[in-house]
């Protein structure tokens, strides 16, 4: 009876690496116990590790493209470099995983846990996260392109200065989460929770923040032009309290919003549609009409 897949990649990189020359078939390491295993490097390209348990494991710059990790355990693993390319990683566990500069560009994470994981500088373009856990999560400078967050949880997450262009973080829960800087061209906010959330300086062109709760939010220095803030029959935006100042609003759609106690001083409101808006306590200093 020939060596175990486990087996082999236990004796390390170097060995299977050779191992993995001869044998044709995809290996099969699903339910394996790899736990604190140094496998920097590793060539895991479509492997099966399907329930694996990769706790603290080390796999700086291995290949992953196309392998399932649905249901694994990578908690504390170091990923850094590695390409994780399209990996099916449902309902995966990789809290306090570092994922620095990897490439998960067309991964699907659907329902994993990734909360205090260190992203900062990787490649999330394109990715299934719907209902994943980023909670307390590093994604400064990280390139979220497209992603889906549909129904995430990023509270407290650092996303400043990341590439959320058509991302979809619709209902998605962003309580406190740092945003300042963010690119999020075209994004789809509808009916997300960014309550006391830092959106200093973002980027927010055409972006959708429709019934979005934005309670106490500072979006000071925004752009939001053209942005959609839909209306009464949605129940509006609520920019209750949120900081205002210096936000460029010309062309947005506020109708039927909550800007109640809201600061807009010196904002930007050419062209805004303000039909039924709630400008309760609004403070209005030196704004531009």
């Amino acid at each position: 009876m020939g060596v175990s897949a486990e087996a082999v990649l236990r004796q390390g990189a170097v060995a299977w690496l050779h191992w993995r020359e001869s044998y044709l078939e995809v290996p099969d390491l699903s339910d394996a116990q790899l736990m604190g295993l140094n496998l920097r490097g590793a060539d895991l390209r479509e492997v099966n590790l399907r329930r694996a348990n990769l706790d603290g494991a080390k796999l700086v710059a291995a290949n992953l493209t196309g392998a399932n990790i649905s249901n694994g355990i990578l908690d504390r693993a170091d990923l850094v470099d590695a390409n994780l390319r399209s990996i099916e990683a449902i309902n995966c566990r990789a809290v306090g995983a570092d994922f620095q500069r990897a490439n998960l560009c067309d991964a699907n994470l659907m329902g994993s846990n990734l909360s205090y994981a260190d992203l900062r500088n990787a490649d999330l373009s394109s990715v299934n996260a719907i209902s994943i856990d980023l909670t307390a999560a590093k994604l400064r400078e990280a390139d979220l392109n497209c992603i889906k967050l549909h129904r995430s949880t990023l509270c407290y997450a650092d996303l400043v200065q990341t590439n959320l262009a058509q991302a979809d973080l619709s209902q998605a829960i962003l309580t406190e989460t740092e945003l300042g800087g963010a690119h999020l061209y075209q994004a789809n906010l509808s009916q997300a929770w960014l309550r006391r959330a830092h959106l200093v300086n973002i980027y927010a062109i055409f972006a959708n923040f429709d019934r979005a709760n934005l309670t106490d939010a500072d979006l000071s220095w925004a752009n939001l032009t053209k942005t959609s803030c839909m209306g009464a029959i949605l129940h509006g935006t609520n920019l209750r309290g949120a900081n205002l100042t210096n936000i460029d609003l010309s062309g947005a759609d506020l109708s039927g919003a909550n800007l109640t106690g809201a600061n807009l001083s010196y904002a930007n409101l050419r062209q805004t549609i303000l039909t039924e808006t709630n400008l309760t306590d609004t403070i209005l200093t030196g704004v531009i009409r």
